[in-house]
């Protein structure tokens, strides 16, 4: 009759467990070097077990990793064990790997028991899983974008055309049919200002894609934005004077800059001095090689001290103004943020504001 020695048989199984395991195995000294490893490290990484065994294992660890692989092995030493810890592992073949290691360990052997799994497959769907998802976050707020400054920027010229429904003299309109489809026109348009308030409203703080570039005329994107609010500036009396001999061209996206000469310019008529015919003076300048585009006006201005921290904000609001919605300076400054540019404001209660836009070369 064989007797088969129990501690025999427990060792002959630890030694079958250990080599024919899936995951890596692995028994490390305090020194930081392998002392024992399974099959499963050598097949993974590459190399021989011989080489595994004669190099810190800090060689085998991504450049990158090093210093968290290091601060960790410190917690170990410690006696404190350490789990679901990843890091990167580069091949024989140059290949990085994912692995995510459990370490115990035992002072009094002064060693450590180590199993890690290789979860590279599961980093590389986490990688596309967050690309898909940014790709999807800047197509959301590119669509914010395009929400905000249209609904925005359309009020404009939706007031320009209330303007001239009020320039209108009705008791010269003798077809009653064409007045019918005036007052329809006119009722129609107050619909629509009042949708675009609300929509307006509704919108939050948005976030926004890189715009791209190209090289504009400045004059011919301020000609382009007076056309569109001509009776506003007929019904306003307003002056404008326009100097653009420093430079006109520039390079810069076209809707933001014609949503800046939109802003300012209709901020500046609608915030005119009572009594007073608001003047506005737009000129380039250059200011130590940097292209500049300043814009002036004689408006009720601001008290700087209290707003200088406020002006570009979201739905700020300084004057009491039954069209103010907060939004125009605020679209203004992300316009030119978004581009590396920068602005500047001077100004003073009942004393005009002067922009100080400074263009990224």
């Amino acid at each position: 009759m064989n007797i088969v020695d129990p501690q025999s048989k427990l060792s002959y199984e630890f030694e079958h467990f250990f080599e024919l395991s899936p995951d890596l195995l692995c028994i490390a000294g305090f020194d930081g070097y392998f002392r024992r490893i399974n099959p499963a490290v050598s097949k993974l990484l590459g190399y021989t077990i011989k080489e595994l065994l004669s190099k810190p294992i800090s060689d085998f660890v991504h450049v990158d990793d090093k210093m968290i692989t290091k601060a960790s092995r410190e917690v170990v030493l410690n006696n404190a064990p350490l789990m679901n810890f990843e890091n990167r592992y580069v091949k024989k073949d140059g290949e990085i790997v994912w692995l995510s290691w459990t370490s115990i360990p035992a002072p009094y052997d002064q060693v450590v028991y180590a199993i890690a799994k290789d979860v590279t497959i599961k980093k590389k769907l986490e990688e596309e899983r967050n690309q898909h998802l940014e790709n999807l976050t800047l197509i959301n707020k590119e669509l914010k974008q395009l929400s905000f400054t249209t609904s925005h920027n359309l009020r404009s010229p939706v007031n320009n055309l209330i303007s001239v429904f009020g320039l209108l003299d009705y008791t010269k309109i003798r077809d009653p049919e064409i007045k019918e489809y005036i007052e329809i026109l006119k009722m129609t348009t107050q619909n629509l200002s009042e949708v675009l308030d609300n929509s307006i409203d509704r919108l939050i703080q948005k976030d926004r894609l890189p715009a791209t570039t190209e090289t504009l005329m400045i004059s011919i994107s301020l000609n382009s934005v007076l056309v569109s609010i001509k009776s506003l500036i007929e019904v306003s009396n307003a002056k404008l004077a326009a100097d653009f001999s420093a430079f006109d061209e520039i390079l810069f996206n076209r809707a933001y800059l014609d949503s800046i000469f939109l802003n300012l310019i209709t901020n500046s008529i609608k915030y005119a001095q009572p009594g007073t015919t608001p003047v506005i003076s737009i000129a380039t300048a250059k200011t130590s090689g940097i292209k500049q585009l300043i814009v002036t006006d004689n408006g009720i201005g601001f008290d700087m001290e209290k707003v200088k921290d406020k002006i570009f904000g979201f739905n700020q609001k300084f004057h009491n103004h039954k069209d103010s919605k907060g939004i125009g300076l605020y679209l203004v400054y992300n316009h030119i943020i978004d581009l590396k540019g920068s602005i500047d404001v001077i100004s003073g209660i009942n004393e005009g504001t002067k922009f100080i836009i400074s263009f990224k070369e």
